[in-house]
């Protein structure tokens, strides 16, 4: 397939960023119809070592199953990967392991290169195991794939406990500022095999994924009312990832020289005795985040409370970023599984097909 050419962010198109109406859907309004299967696949990839959450996202696959395509490319260790196909056996059209011949380091983009190439599909949606798409969202994706070459979702969390609140405060920042990195994205397949598909060293792998469909000429659209809910983590897993997600922005400079800015200034004020600085750059924080919330009817899915966690979260990326930056340069790159990723993603200049 030759390099797409339409603008990205389809800014030609006056719909493509506004939510889908009932008039969208052929189906609407069929009493007693259900809407067939779309033409549409859904890769997951993952590698578990225990299988706490198993029945909730076997019933999620069935579901799933009975409106698109589902591979599941699994990573983990035999016992388990025996467990999940017991389960999944008729819920799922493919359950297979990462591709052997497929070399890198992350994991998880091993196993969308080998989800990719086996869909059965042109539109393909890409998601991790805590994703939880509904018909709409679905449709969504497949009608925005018609016009683009790859689609951001937006992730919402419910469940909200405190540690999911905490990190909503990013997620309302970045869509004030632009548009957030959700934990979902959808491609068409012949653009992600034209480009030979992304770099399995890197961190960042959506981000990595995102910068070579642009690097590849393709067109990309974030829709910022398409919410896509998404099941919070356990607590110690989400204080297993604060670094981690930190290090993501070594390869975002602008966001890291702000990151790293935030504890040198809230000494200078401290040392200052100016706590209305302090109190002055928290609201506007917790204002920049009510924008981000209020955007694209965000305030259907994100409470307003969570506007509040922004400056919370700010803080605790002002810290990590330092130990990030530290890890980079005394550890040679931040702890992924049982190796080290040096790299967090590439600039798009550099990037070209593989």
């Amino acid at each position: 397939m030759s390099a797409p050419t339409r603008r990205a962010g389809g800014s030609d198109d006056p719909h493509l960023g506004e939510a889908p109406r009932a008039g969208d859907d052929p189906n609407h309004g069929r009493e007693g119809t259900a809407p067939p299967p779309l033409p549409m696949a859904y890769v997951l990839p993952l590698r578990w070592t225990v299988d706490t959450d198993l029945a909730e996202l076997t019933d999620y696959l069935r579901w799933l199953g009975g409106h698109v395509e589902v591979t599941v490319v699994d990573g983990s260790e035999p016992d388990v990967f025996a467990r999940h196909a017991a389960a999944w056996r008729g819920l799922v059209h493919r359950h297979v392991p990462p591709d052997p011949t497929v070399r890198g380091l992350n994991g998880k983009v091993i196993g969308v290169l080998t989800g990719v190439r086996a869909a059965g599909h042109e539109h393909v949606v890409i998601a991790d195991d805590d994703v939880r798409y509904d018909e709409a969202g679905l449709r969504a994706v497949h009608r925005l794939l018609g016009r683009v070459d790859l689609v951001r979702p937006q992730n919402y969390f419910s469940p909200l406990p405190w540690h999911a609140w905490w990190d909503t405060g990013r997620t309302l920042l970045n869509r004030a500022l632009g548009a957030d990195y959700p934990g979902t994205l959808a491609v068409r397949r012949s653009t992600f095999l034209g480009m030979g598909g992304y770099d399995p060293d890197v961190l960042f792998e959506n981000l990595e994924l995102i910068r070579t469909v642009r690097a590849y000429g393709g067109t990309e659209a974030a829709p910022a009312w398409l919410y896509v809910r998404r099941l919070p983590p356990d607590a110690a897993h989400f204080r297993g990832q604060r670094v981690r997600q930190a290090y993501d922005d070594l390869a975002q400079p602008a966001r890291l020289l702000t990151s790293l800015a935030v504890l040198p200034a809230l000494a200078t004020a401290v040392a200052a005795r100016r706590p209305r600085l302090l109190l002055g750059a928290a609201a506007g924080t917790v204002a920049l985040a009510e924008l981000g919330r209020r955007r694209a009817g965000g305030d259907r899915v994100f409470p307003p409370s969570t506007a509040l966690a922004a400056p919370l979260w700010l803080l605790e990326r002002g810290v990590c970023g330092w130990l990030a930056v530290g890890q980079r340069l005394l550890l040679g790159g931040v702890r992924y599984g049982d190796t080290r990723l040096r790299r967090a993603a590439h600039p798009t200049r550099t990037l070209r097909p593989r």
